[in-house]
């Protein structure tokens, strides 16, 4: 196993090390954030169902509502 220093603040090692347990190295916890759904393509379809004329005429109404409100 290679050693190797890395620096990062405070915050993310508090973070961190609240995710660690006596099982589990400080490399345990950041690999276990890895993993294959982590890739982009998990979101490739994700608005495929999406109505999109029902979310223009919601995007319409709020611009017209905040035009109106600037008046």
């Amino acid at each position: 196993m290679v050693n190797i220093n890395i620096s990062i603040k405070q915050e993310a090692y508090k973070f961190l090390k609240t995710l660690k347990t006596k099982n589990k190295s400080f490399s345990d916890v950041i690999l276990s954030f890895k993993s294959e759904d982590d890739s982009i393509m998990r979101f490739f379809g994700v608005l495929k169902d999406k109505d999109w004329e029902e979310t223009d005429q919601a995007r319409k109404e709020l611009r017209d509502s905040w035009d109106e409100r600037l008046k």
